[in-house]
């Protein structure tokens, strides 16, 4: 049995994350009392072994908060695979969202109630086994992102990402490779209102050279690192690869190395132990 503990900032997205587990079919439960896990983790496995359990557990439970190790310890020593999901966001993105929902904050008055809450909250981020910064994430892609890593069915999944650096590199990337050597479309006015999933951008970016050097160079990292992660037990694998904008150099990339790792890694459909999905953080979004 896994045991997904979901926590976070306020306003950095847990219900969110919640919700997209319990979309994956897992047993969820919001705000769960500390000390009562150890209760529902037995009840669950009472009644269904095999599935698994997700809870939100947040700064509002000030009174059981000093209690997460020990539960944590009781639990891993009962069995239970534990992961701990760590939600956040910038303080200025957390300010945001609260004055565009009206609500208030359930540690007082911001912006000070950000920091009193990430630090109740530090040991239990320090048990994360996944930390997700969701500043630069819509709902929709907070919840990919979760699905990616929790959804089951195959060993490991690697998400190939096409990126901004103007919105910040992800946070949820292993490996970050940057192609703003690479000469931009985004100086031809032709080009300019297209993205990388155009032909005419991914021949303009293709064509050069160093383009198709980088892709040899990583290309070979992908095949050599994906074997190794997935040995070690991982579920995920993620390469993201940037540019100014995210809109033509890296999407041309990212659209290549799909097409050249499909035959060995399955592209879009299951192969194997592996999944190759690609994200295309930035296509779209306005300057």
């Amino acid at each position: 049995m896994r045991l997904v503990v979901i926590s976070g900032l306020s306003g950095g997205g847990k219900s969110t994350a919640l919700r997209a587990l319990e979309d994956l079919g897992l047993f969820c439960v919001d705000n769960c009392p500390i000390p009562l896990l150890p209760d529902l983790v037995a009840l669950v496995r009472g009644a269904d072994p095999d599935r698994d359990i997700a809870v939100c557990v947040d700064a509002r439970d000030t009174d059981h908060l000093a209690s997460f190790d020990d539960v944590y310890t009781r639990l891993e020593q009962s069995g239970v695979t534990i992961d701990v999901l760590f939600v956040e966001a910038a303080r200025e993105v957390v300010v945001r969202r609260y004055a565009e929902t009206r609500r208030m904050h359930p540690m007082g008055d911001l912006p000070e109630a950000i920091d009193r809450e990430r630090a109740a909250l530090a040991h239990v981020r320090a048990r994360a086994t996944t930390t997700i910064d969701s500043s630069t994430c819509s709902g929709r892609q907070l919840r990919q992102m979760v699905r990616d890593r929790y959804a089951g069915g195959v060993a490991l999944r690697v998400v190939l990402q096409s990126f901004a650096y103007k919105r910040g590199v992800p946070s949820e990337a292993d490996v970050v490779l940057d192609a703003r050597f690479l000469a931009n479309p985004f100086d031809d006015p032709a080009l300019r209102p297209l993205s990388g999933l155009h032909e005419p951008v991914s021949q303009f970016v293709l064509g050069q050279p160093d383009a198709a050097e980088l892709l040899e160079r990583v290309e070979g990292l992908v095949r050599f690192v994906v074997p190794r992660v997935a040995a070690e037990g991982r579920s995920h694998l993620t390469i993201a690869i940037g540019c100014t904008g995210g809109q033509h150099r890296s999407v041309a990339l990212i659209e290549e190395l799909k097409r050249r790792l499909a035959d060995q890694l399955g592209g879009e459909s299951r192969s194997g132990a592996v999944r190759v999905l690609v994200r295309h953080r930035d296509v779209g979004r306005s300057t």
